[in-house]
Formats: structure tokens, sequence, C-alpha cells
């Protein structure tokens, strides 16, 4: 994959160098707060190798966030394609997500990523529109989602089929939307 470069980020690969920042990322109370697992250092081992695995095949996923002027891996953001949950979504489906570290958080890192991938999903690879949701209380993640020109689309909300019984709270997952020309007319706009 060919970095995507923001203002402030190189967005790229995982690098064998990344590998401490994501078991962290993956296992830190702050950051899976919404999550019904934490993953241990051998898990987010194997779990960065199929992102990287991924990313390497079709040229986008879950790609690691760096930050230009230091070097630093932030986390990820990137777009992944729903094939993991069959049946709720409609084949070719493209969702954006992140996750960062707590330090990095409220800087605009993900806000800033973020509009790039939806330039490199719609210009890129063509497509109609492009989806994020979030466990419904997870105020952080819907709030990026709207400042990036995201809709809510509560006909469209679910019950995660991953999420286990006994995290009831975790199940309801609010669901977010833009489309190709939804994204052209607000670039437009600004």
């Amino acid at each position: 994959m060919k970095p995507v470069r923001t203002e402030r980020l190189i967005l790229r690969n995982w690098e064998e160098r990344d590998r401490d920042l994501f078991h962290r990322i993956n296992s830190d109370e702050r950051v899976m707060e919404f999550f019904p697992f934490r993953r241990n250092r051998a898990i987010s081992d194997v779990k960065m190798d199929e992102f990287r695995e991924t990313i390497a095949r079709q040229g986008f996923g879950w790609t690691a966030a760096e930050i230009a002027a230091t070097g630093a891996c932030i986390g990820f953001i990137g777009l992944s394609r729903t094939d993991h949950m069959p049946g709720l979504f409609p084949a070719g489906t493209v969702e954006i997500g992140w996750r960062l570290a707590p330090e990095f958080w409220g800087k605009g890192y993900v806000s800033e990523a973020a509009r790039a991938w939806l330039d490199y999903g719609f210009e890129v690879m063509g497509l109609d529109e492009i989806v994020s949701f979030a466990v419904a209380a997870n105020r952080r993640s819907t709030a990026v989602m709207e400042r990036i020109g995201m809709v809510a689309d509560p006909a469209r909300d679910f019950d995660h089929p991953g999420v286990p019984d006994n995290h009831p709270h975790l199940k309801r997952h609010s669901f977010y939307r833009i489309t190709r020309e939804e994204w052209t007319k607000k670039k437009a706009a600004s």
C-alpha cells in the first residue's frame, strides 16, 4: 500500500515497531471501554499480522496512523469491508473506523485521517457509500462521525451479533453513513 498523507499524519501499513502500541490500544480499559473483550499480547500480534496482510492484499484496511513529525504510531484509522458480519450489511459495504491511544485523543487526528480516508474511498475506490457504527453510548466515536459529515440513520441501528448476551449494554449500535454525493457537496462547500 502506498501511504496516505495528511497535514500531520502518515497512514500506512503496520510495521514490527508498532507491536507494543497495537497491543496497548487493544488491552487498554479506556480505549476498549465499548468492547466486550481485551486482547492479550499473543492475540494482538496475530490480529496485527491479519491487518497487515489485508492491507498488503487489498491496498486499504485498518492502517497504522503515524505522526509525521515524530514517527510515533498513535493507533489505527482506516476503511474495512464488513464481510465479517454477513447478513447485516449488503455485500461490498465498507466501514470507516479508528482506535487511538488515549494520550492522542482530542487533538483532531481521527477527524483529519478520516477525511483523507473518505476521499480515498469515494475518489480512488469509487464507493457510493461509507458507513460507520459504534455502541450507542459511545459519544466520542459518534461525535467524530458527525464532525466528518456522516449522518445518523436510526432505521439501520442494530444489535451487534458479535457482542455476547452477557454484555447487553454493548449490543445496541448506532449506524451512521455518508454517500459520495453528500461528501462531494460537503467538500465543495468547505
